[in-house]
Protein backbone atom coordinates (compact mmCIF):
# COMPACT_ATOMS: atom_id res chain seq x y z
CA UNK A 1 0.00 0.00 0.00
CA UNK A 2 1.28 3.23 -1.07
CA UNK A 3 2.00 6.29 2.01
CA UNK A 4 -0.69 8.82 1.24
CA UNK A 5 1.55 12.13 0.75
CA UNK A 6 1.39 15.19 3.04
CA UNK A 7 -0.92 18.01 1.92
CA UNK A 8 0.77 20.35 1.20
CA UNK A 9 -1.30 23.46 1.20
CA UNK A 10 -2.89 22.48 4.69
CA UNK A 11 0.53 23.06 6.28
CA UNK A 12 1.75 26.48 7.99
CA UNK A 13 4.99 27.96 7.21
CA UNK A 14 6.41 26.67 10.14
CA UNK A 15 5.45 22.92 9.48
CA UNK A 16 6.85 23.14 6.30
CA UNK A 17 10.22 24.71 7.28
CA UNK A 18 10.68 21.93 9.63
CA UNK A 19 10.18 19.05 7.14
CA UNK A 20 12.01 20.57 4.84
CA UNK A 21 15.09 21.03 6.94
CA UNK A 22 15.04 17.80 8.45
CA UNK A 23 15.09 16.86 4.43
CA UNK A 24 18.43 18.90 4.61
CA UNK A 25 16.74 21.87 2.21
CA UNK A 26 18.61 25.00 2.68
CA UNK A 27 16.46 27.59 4.60
CA UNK A 28 15.62 29.76 1.92
CA UNK A 29 13.74 27.02 0.11
CA UNK A 30 10.93 27.00 2.47
CA UNK A 31 9.94 30.71 1.66
CA UNK A 32 10.03 30.00 -1.92
CA UNK A 33 7.80 27.08 -2.14
CA UNK A 34 5.06 28.21 0.80
CA UNK A 35 4.81 32.32 -1.61
CA UNK A 36 4.57 29.85 -4.47
CA UNK A 37 1.29 27.69 -3.02
CA UNK A 38 0.09 30.63 -1.07
CA UNK A 39 1.09 33.64 -2.78
CA UNK A 40 1.62 32.79 -6.49
CA UNK A 41 -0.71 30.47 -6.19
CA UNK A 42 0.86 27.64 -8.70
CA UNK A 43 -1.40 25.14 -10.21
CA UNK A 44 1.81 22.13 -9.72
CA UNK A 45 5.06 21.50 -8.61
CA UNK A 46 6.18 22.14 -12.25
CA UNK A 47 4.83 25.84 -11.96
CA UNK A 48 7.52 26.70 -9.55
CA UNK A 49 10.51 27.43 -12.08
CA UNK A 50 13.03 28.51 -9.65
CA UNK A 51 13.37 25.53 -7.70
CA UNK A 52 16.06 23.21 -9.10
CA UNK A 53 14.36 20.33 -11.46
CA UNK A 54 15.00 17.22 -9.17
CA UNK A 55 13.62 19.45 -5.55
CA UNK A 56 10.39 20.04 -8.28
CA UNK A 57 10.16 16.18 -8.51
CA UNK A 58 10.99 15.31 -5.04
CA UNK A 59 8.16 18.03 -4.50
CA UNK A 60 5.74 16.08 -6.35
CA UNK A 61 6.87 12.60 -4.69
CA UNK A 62 6.42 13.51 -1.46
CA UNK A 63 3.81 15.66 -1.46
CA UNK A 64 -0.07 16.26 -2.50
CA UNK A 65 -0.83 19.96 -4.07
CA UNK A 66 -4.64 20.10 -4.01
CA UNK A 67 -5.78 22.09 -7.21
CA UNK A 68 -9.40 22.06 -7.26
CA UNK A 69 -11.07 21.68 -10.73
CA UNK A 70 -13.73 24.35 -12.29
CA UNK A 71 -16.52 22.18 -13.66
CA UNK A 72 -18.62 25.40 -14.12
CA UNK A 73 -19.38 29.16 -13.50
CA UNK A 74 -22.23 30.92 -14.07
CA UNK A 75 -22.36 34.72 -14.21
CA UNK A 76 -25.17 36.90 -13.53
CA UNK A 77 -26.81 39.07 -15.94
CA UNK A 78 -28.49 41.50 -12.90
CA UNK A 79 -25.18 41.99 -10.75
CA UNK A 80 -22.62 40.42 -11.86
CA UNK A 81 -22.09 37.63 -9.07
CA UNK A 82 -19.85 34.11 -10.10
CA UNK A 83 -21.00 31.27 -8.98
CA UNK A 84 -18.83 28.23 -8.93
CA UNK A 85 -18.69 24.84 -9.38
CA UNK A 86 -15.65 22.97 -8.61
CA UNK A 87 -14.28 19.15 -8.40
CA UNK A 88 -12.39 17.44 -5.63
CA UNK A 89 -10.18 14.79 -6.83
CA UNK A 90 -12.36 12.19 -5.60
CA UNK A 91 -15.52 12.77 -7.63
CA UNK A 92 -17.31 15.08 -5.18
CA UNK A 93 -18.43 18.63 -6.41
CA UNK A 94 -18.30 21.89 -4.04
CA UNK A 95 -19.91 25.52 -4.73
CA UNK A 96 -18.47 28.78 -4.41
CA UNK A 97 -19.94 32.59 -4.77
CA UNK A 98 -18.04 35.29 -5.71
CA UNK A 99 -19.78 38.82 -4.72
CA UNK A 100 -18.59 42.56 -5.95
CA UNK A 101 -19.50 45.07 -4.08
CA UNK A 102 -18.18 48.62 -3.56
CA UNK A 103 -15.89 47.50 -0.68
CA UNK A 104 -14.24 44.81 -2.11
CA UNK A 105 -14.99 41.70 -3.49
CA UNK A 106 -16.42 39.25 -1.32
CA UNK A 107 -16.37 35.17 -1.49
CA UNK A 108 -18.44 32.75 0.05
CA UNK A 109 -17.02 29.12 0.52
CA UNK A 110 -17.84 26.12 0.87
CA UNK A 111 -16.61 23.87 4.62
CA UNK A 112 -17.47 21.05 3.86
CA UNK A 113 -19.02 18.46 0.61
CA UNK A 114 -23.29 18.75 1.84
CA UNK A 115 -24.28 19.31 5.16
CA UNK A 116 -25.83 17.00 8.16
CA UNK A 117 -27.98 19.85 9.68
CA UNK A 118 -30.68 19.45 7.88
CA UNK A 119 -32.41 23.13 7.74
CA UNK A 120 -35.81 22.98 6.11
CA UNK A 121 -35.27 25.53 3.58
CA UNK A 122 -31.49 24.61 2.36
CA UNK A 123 -30.71 23.00 -0.90
CA UNK A 124 -27.10 21.62 0.60
CA UNK A 125 -28.69 19.39 3.14
CA UNK A 126 -30.84 17.10 0.83
CA UNK A 127 -28.04 14.42 0.13
CA UNK A 128 -27.00 15.01 3.90
CA UNK A 129 -22.76 15.09 4.44
CA UNK A 130 -20.29 13.41 2.22
CA UNK A 131 -17.32 14.52 4.09
CA UNK A 132 -15.61 17.52 5.68
CA UNK A 133 -12.93 19.85 3.48
CA UNK A 134 -9.54 20.12 4.15
CA UNK A 135 -8.25 23.62 4.93
CA UNK A 136 -6.67 23.80 1.21
CA UNK A 137 -10.08 22.75 -0.47
CA UNK A 138 -10.93 25.70 1.61
CA UNK A 139 -7.88 27.80 0.79
CA UNK A 140 -8.01 26.75 -3.33
CA UNK A 141 -11.80 28.02 -3.62
CA UNK A 142 -10.82 31.27 -3.15
CA UNK A 143 -7.17 30.74 -5.24
CA UNK A 144 -9.02 29.52 -8.29
CA UNK A 145 -11.64 32.27 -7.84
CA UNK A 146 -8.70 35.02 -7.72
CA UNK A 147 -7.48 33.44 -11.08
CA UNK A 148 -10.47 32.71 -12.78
CA UNK A 149 -11.57 36.82 -12.17
CA UNK A 150 -7.95 38.59 -12.18
CA UNK A 151 -9.32 39.92 -8.92
CA UNK A 152 -8.04 40.51 -5.44
CA UNK A 153 -10.57 38.75 -2.91
CA UNK A 154 -10.61 41.02 0.13
CA UNK A 155 -13.56 39.35 2.41
CA UNK A 156 -14.41 35.67 3.05
CA UNK A 157 -17.59 34.27 4.09
CA UNK A 158 -17.89 30.48 5.09
CA UNK A 159 -21.38 30.54 4.69
CA UNK A 160 -21.86 27.91 1.71
CA UNK A 161 -22.28 24.66 1.87
CA UNK A 162 -21.99 22.88 5.52
CA UNK A 163 -21.34 23.93 9.07
CA UNK A 164 -18.03 25.51 9.46
CA UNK A 165 -18.28 24.42 13.05
CA UNK A 166 -18.93 20.92 12.09
CA UNK A 167 -15.27 21.06 10.48
CA UNK A 168 -14.02 22.59 13.50
CA UNK A 169 -10.26 22.18 13.46
CA UNK A 170 -9.78 22.51 9.04
CA UNK A 171 -11.91 25.70 9.51
CA UNK A 172 -9.64 26.98 12.02
CA UNK A 173 -6.31 25.85 10.34
CA UNK A 174 -7.98 27.36 6.90
CA UNK A 175 -8.72 30.91 8.85
CA UNK A 176 -5.02 31.18 10.11
CA UNK A 177 -3.55 30.04 6.80
CA UNK A 178 -5.94 32.60 4.34
CA UNK A 179 -4.76 34.95 7.25
CA UNK A 180 -1.18 34.23 7.37
CA UNK A 181 1.17 37.39 5.94
CA UNK A 182 3.07 35.13 3.91
CA UNK A 183 -0.01 34.26 1.84
CA UNK A 184 -3.34 36.16 0.63
CA UNK A 185 -3.16 38.30 4.13
CA UNK A 186 -6.98 38.81 4.39
CA UNK A 187 -7.32 40.18 7.44
CA UNK A 188 -9.28 38.13 10.48
CA UNK A 189 -11.77 41.07 10.42
CA UNK A 190 -12.85 40.39 6.62
CA UNK A 191 -13.71 36.75 7.96
CA UNK A 192 -17.10 35.80 8.71
CA UNK A 193 -18.23 32.61 10.26
CA UNK A 194 -21.47 31.19 9.65
CA UNK A 195 -23.06 28.59 12.29
CA UNK A 196 -26.64 27.34 12.79
CA UNK A 197 -26.33 27.03 16.70
CA UNK A 198 -23.28 24.88 17.86
CA UNK A 199 -22.70 25.81 21.21
CA UNK A 200 -19.42 24.34 21.88
CA UNK A 201 -18.10 25.18 18.51
CA UNK A 202 -19.01 28.92 19.46
CA UNK A 203 -16.96 28.79 22.86
CA UNK A 204 -14.24 27.05 21.57
CA UNK A 205 -13.73 29.52 18.56
CA UNK A 206 -13.76 32.23 21.52
CA UNK A 207 -10.70 31.08 22.87
CA UNK A 208 -8.88 30.65 19.62
CA UNK A 209 -7.15 34.26 20.23
CA UNK A 210 -8.92 35.51 16.42
CA UNK A 211 -10.81 38.29 15.35
CA UNK A 212 -13.37 37.15 12.84
CA UNK A 213 -17.00 37.51 13.00
CA UNK A 214 -19.72 34.83 14.27
CA UNK A 215 -22.59 35.14 12.19
CA UNK A 216 -25.87 32.91 14.16
CA UNK A 217 -28.43 31.52 11.83
CA UNK A 218 -31.21 32.79 13.82
CA UNK A 219 -34.42 32.21 11.30
CA UNK A 220 -36.41 32.18 14.60
CA UNK A 221 -37.43 33.99 17.80
CA UNK A 222 -38.45 30.73 20.04
CA UNK A 223 -37.17 27.29 19.80
CA UNK A 224 -40.51 26.21 18.95
CA UNK A 225 -40.46 27.67 15.31
CA UNK A 226 -36.65 26.74 15.06
CA UNK A 227 -37.39 23.62 15.42
CA UNK A 228 -39.35 23.39 12.42
CA UNK A 229 -37.07 24.83 10.27
CA UNK A 230 -33.95 24.13 11.67
CA UNK A 231 -33.15 20.19 13.42
CA UNK A 232 -30.33 21.21 15.33
CA UNK A 233 -32.89 23.54 17.45
CA UNK A 234 -33.45 20.13 18.99
CA UNK A 235 -30.15 19.95 20.12
CA UNK A 236 -29.06 23.44 21.51
CA UNK A 237 -31.58 25.55 22.83
CA UNK A 238 -31.60 28.86 22.08
CA UNK A 239 -30.69 30.30 25.62
CA UNK A 240 -27.64 28.48 25.23
CA UNK A 241 -26.72 29.17 22.03
CA UNK A 242 -26.97 33.24 23.21
CA UNK A 243 -25.23 32.81 26.15
CA UNK A 244 -22.43 31.20 24.13
CA UNK A 245 -22.75 33.96 21.94
CA UNK A 246 -22.47 36.82 24.40
CA UNK A 247 -19.30 35.38 25.11
CA UNK A 248 -17.84 35.04 22.03
CA UNK A 249 -18.59 39.13 22.03
CA UNK A 250 -17.14 39.56 25.61
CA UNK A 251 -13.91 37.65 24.80
CA UNK A 252 -13.12 38.52 21.32
CA UNK A 253 -14.96 42.19 20.90
CA UNK A 254 -16.52 41.27 17.54
CA UNK A 255 -20.30 42.08 17.14
CA UNK A 256 -22.18 39.35 16.11
CA UNK A 257 -24.49 39.00 13.08
CA UNK A 258 -27.58 37.33 13.61
CA UNK A 259 -29.04 35.85 10.43
CA UNK A 260 -33.00 35.65 9.74
CA UNK A 261 -34.05 33.86 6.66
CA UNK A 262 -37.92 35.34 6.54
CA UNK A 263 -40.20 32.36 5.23
CA UNK A 264 -44.01 33.60 3.97
CA UNK A 265 -46.22 31.85 6.64
CA UNK A 266 -43.75 30.57 9.36
CA UNK A 267 -41.13 33.28 11.02
CA UNK A 268 -42.12 36.63 9.09
CA UNK A 269 -45.06 37.97 11.16
CA UNK A 270 -44.85 41.19 13.48
CA UNK A 271 -45.54 38.91 17.10
CA UNK A 272 -42.46 37.43 15.94
CA UNK A 273 -40.74 40.28 14.89
CA UNK A 274 -41.61 41.67 18.54
CA UNK A 275 -40.24 38.21 20.01
CA UNK A 276 -37.03 38.34 17.97
CA UNK A 277 -36.43 42.46 19.22
CA UNK A 278 -36.82 41.22 23.33
CA UNK A 279 -34.75 38.00 22.58
CA UNK A 280 -31.89 40.01 21.07
CA UNK A 281 -31.97 43.58 22.79
CA UNK A 282 -29.33 42.61 25.20
CA UNK A 283 -27.06 40.91 22.69
CA UNK A 284 -24.40 42.78 20.74
CA UNK A 285 -25.05 42.54 17.22
CA UNK A 286 -27.22 43.24 14.57
CA UNK A 287 -29.90 41.52 12.10
CA UNK A 288 -29.14 40.58 8.70
CA UNK A 289 -32.95 39.74 7.06
CA UNK A 290 -32.61 37.10 4.28
CA UNK A 291 -35.36 36.76 1.84
CA UNK A 292 -35.14 33.40 1.84
CA UNK A 293 -34.17 31.76 -1.86
CA UNK A 294 -37.13 28.92 -2.67
CA UNK A 295 -35.65 25.20 -3.73
CA UNK A 296 -38.39 23.37 -5.51
CA UNK A 297 -37.62 20.39 -3.27
CA UNK A 298 -39.25 22.18 -0.14
CA UNK A 299 -42.60 23.93 -0.04
CA UNK A 300 -41.22 27.27 1.42
CA UNK A 301 -41.36 30.40 -0.16
CA UNK A 302 -40.13 33.94 -0.05
CA UNK A 303 -41.89 36.53 2.20
CA UNK A 304 -43.37 39.70 -0.02
CA UNK A 305 -41.17 42.66 -0.12
CA UNK A 306 -44.44 44.30 2.31
CA UNK A 307 -44.06 41.64 5.05
CA UNK A 308 -40.00 42.15 4.80
CA UNK A 309 -40.56 45.93 5.51
CA UNK A 310 -42.92 45.84 8.35
CA UNK A 311 -40.30 42.87 10.08
CA UNK A 312 -37.35 45.59 9.42
CA UNK A 313 -39.50 48.39 10.36
CA UNK A 314 -40.81 46.77 13.59
CA UNK A 315 -37.06 45.83 14.15
CA UNK A 316 -35.45 49.18 13.98
CA UNK A 317 -38.52 50.90 16.02
CA UNK A 318 -37.34 48.27 18.77
CA UNK A 319 -33.70 50.02 19.07
CA UNK A 320 -32.49 46.51 16.95
CA UNK A 321 -29.51 47.51 14.16
CA UNK A 322 -31.13 45.92 11.13
CA UNK A 323 -30.66 45.59 7.02
CA UNK A 324 -32.15 43.44 4.54
CA UNK A 325 -29.75 41.55 2.48
CA UNK A 326 -29.48 42.11 -1.20
CA UNK A 327 -30.51 39.45 -3.18
CA UNK A 328 -27.37 38.42 -5.30
CA UNK A 329 -27.06 35.88 -8.13
CA UNK A 330 -31.23 34.76 -7.67
CA UNK A 331 -30.77 33.96 -11.90
CA UNK A 332 -27.91 31.33 -11.80
CA UNK A 333 -29.22 29.48 -8.81
CA UNK A 334 -27.52 31.50 -6.16
CA UNK A 335 -28.49 30.11 -2.83
CA UNK A 336 -26.23 27.12 -1.25
CA UNK A 337 -26.73 23.78 -2.85
CA UNK A 338 -28.55 24.33 -5.64
CA UNK A 339 -25.81 24.37 -8.47
CA UNK A 340 -24.11 21.62 -6.67
CA UNK A 341 -27.34 19.25 -6.46
CA UNK A 342 -28.28 20.32 -10.44
CA UNK A 343 -25.08 18.98 -11.45
CA UNK A 344 -25.23 15.74 -9.84
CA UNK A 345 -28.96 15.22 -11.04
CA UNK A 346 -27.10 15.63 -14.73
CA UNK A 347 -24.00 13.51 -14.17
CA UNK A 348 -26.77 10.87 -12.57
CA UNK A 349 -28.61 10.97 -16.19
CA UNK A 350 -25.62 10.91 -18.10
CA UNK A 351 -24.28 7.93 -16.14
CA UNK A 352 -27.83 6.14 -15.94
CA UNK A 353 -28.27 6.63 -20.23
CA UNK A 354 -24.49 5.59 -20.71
CA UNK A 355 -25.49 2.38 -18.40
CA UNK A 356 -28.42 1.55 -20.21
CA UNK A 357 -26.38 1.83 -23.70
CA UNK A 358 -23.60 -0.21 -22.57
CA UNK A 359 -27.03 -3.20 -20.91
CA UNK A 360 -27.68 -3.51 -24.54
CA UNK A 361 -24.41 -5.24 -25.63
CA UNK A 362 -24.81 -7.50 -22.29
CA UNK A 363 -27.29 -9.90 -23.93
Amino acid sequence: MMEERTDVKSLFFQELDQQLREKGLKAFRSGQIFQWIHEKQADSFADMTNLPKDLRQRLMEGYDLVTLKQEDVRISKIDGTRKYLFGLKDGHVIESVWMKYRHGNSVCISSQVGCRMGCRFCASTLDGLERNLKPSEMLDQIYRIQKDTGERVSHVVVMGSGEPLDNYDNLVRFIRLVSDERGLMISQRNITVSTCGIVPGIQRLSEEGLSVTLALSLHAPNDQVRRKLMPVAGRYALKDILSACRGYFERTGRRLTFEYSLVKGVNDNLEEAKALADLIKDQQGHVNLIPVNPIKERSYVQSDNGAVERFRRCLEKSGINVTVRREMGRDINGACGQLRRSFRKRTSVTKRRIDEDESIWDD
